[in-house]
């Protein structure tokens, strides 16, 4: 079965006649297509992708054959329309914006009900394929080989926006690009968990937060690493054990069936005993695949069970303010069996001068 037919079977499900899909993430994962203005409509019956002048001809080559492909104007929306059977029809409501859904309205014809229609497609992404697992697998891969190149150029009096640089020029020498701005942040800036290399230079003795991925046939991989650049004070040291021994401990919860909510606050109950409760704010871990932040999510408001073919980093993190940040994180695929890491880097504390 085809991933539109799969969607076709939610679409059912959920009572709509089609989904006009316009999220161009969903766009790829139904059609193949990789270009920046696309859209396209799934229902019983129905296949149909639209773009514009600019990409007729990528269409061709990359669109699923079982979709119709039609040239639109630019906007998308009301050629996208006229294809949108009548009765209820969902629409990407975490996608569409206020003014897109105004317009779309506008266009479809009499007896078209526009719905909310959720995460649909999104629900289909997060159990990936073996070709999806094979692409994520080498852009984890990638992304330690361009590790060892940090290692090995060294860290100390060097600044923090160099580092990064190096790191993203090597991840394009190796034939792949950064899947996100990579973070590099020492000392207190460490403490920021979306820090931005600055121009400040990593001095000895701090830790340096690195966060960093690559894109592999448009599917991304996700790793935070802390290494230290020198001998540490003693509780920046025990807050790194404390960070680990969650990390390695919360993989084993990673398997079929648990619940997300619940694997999240496993980490942070151990995190909270150990006094650092308030300094672990983010959620535990998130879907990774075509977006580097999808669904299912590992917090507080997660929601569902994991299941085979999910990819979800486990990423807990205690942050000092104004001192040290610490986070270590893995790529994890879920199998019948539990967790499989594919983030190879070394996990134990590595001092890098």
């Amino acid at each position: 079965m085809s991933r539109a037919d799969r969607l076709e079977a939610l679409v059912d499900e959920e009572g709509l006649a089609a989904i006009v899909v316009t999220n161009l993430a969903n766009v790829r994962y139904l059609t193949g297509y990789t270009g920046t203005s696309g859209a396209c409509v799934v229902g019983a019956g129905v296949r149909v992708f639209v773009t514009d002048f600019r990409y007729v001809a990528q269409a061709e080559c990359e669109v699923d054959p079982g979709f119709d492909r039609l040239q639109g104007r630019q906007d998308l929306l009301e050629d996208a329309a006229k294809r949108v059977p009548a009765g209820r029809v969902g629409f990407e409501d975490h996608h569409l914006t206020v003014r897109a859904h105004q317009r779309l309205s506008g266009f479809v014809a009499d007896g078209t009900e526009l719905v909310p229609a959720g995460r649909l497609v999104e629900r289909l992404r997060a159990v990936k394929d073996a070709d999806e697992l094979a692409r994520i697998r080498e852009a984890a891969r990638l992304a330690d080989e361009a590790l060892n190149g940090i290692v090995d150029r060294g860290l100390v009096g060097r600044a923090e926006r160099e580092v990064a640089l190096g790191l993203e020029a090597d991840m394009r020498s190796l034939g792949s690009e950064p899947s996100f701005p990579s973070i590099v942040a020492g000392a207190a800036n460490g403490a920021l968990p979306h820090a931005r290399p600055g121009d400040r230079t990593i001095g000895e003795g701090e830790l340096v937060v690195l966060d960093f991925g690559c894109v592999v046939d448009g599917y991304c991989s996700d790793c935070t690493r802390t290494l230290a650049t020198g001998r540490l004070p003693d509780d920046a040291a025990a807050v790194y054990d404390l960070v680990l021994d969650t990390q390695v401990a919360t993989l084993d919860r990673v398997r079929p069936g648990a619940e997300c909510r619940a694997v999240d606050a496993f980490a942070r109950e151990r995190i909270e005993a150990a006094g650092h409760g308030e300094r672990f704010g983010h959620g535990l871990g998130h879907g990774v695949g075509l977006e580097v932040h999808e669904l299912p999510t590992l917090s507080k408001a997660g929601e569902g069970e994991l299941e085979p073919g999910n990819v979800v980093t486990v990423e807990p993190g205690v942050y000092v303010p104004d001192r040290f940040g610490v986070r270590i994180e893995d790529l994890v695929v879920v199998t019948e069996r539990g967790a499989e890491v594919i983030s190879t880097a070394p996990k134990e504390l590595r001092t890098v001068s």
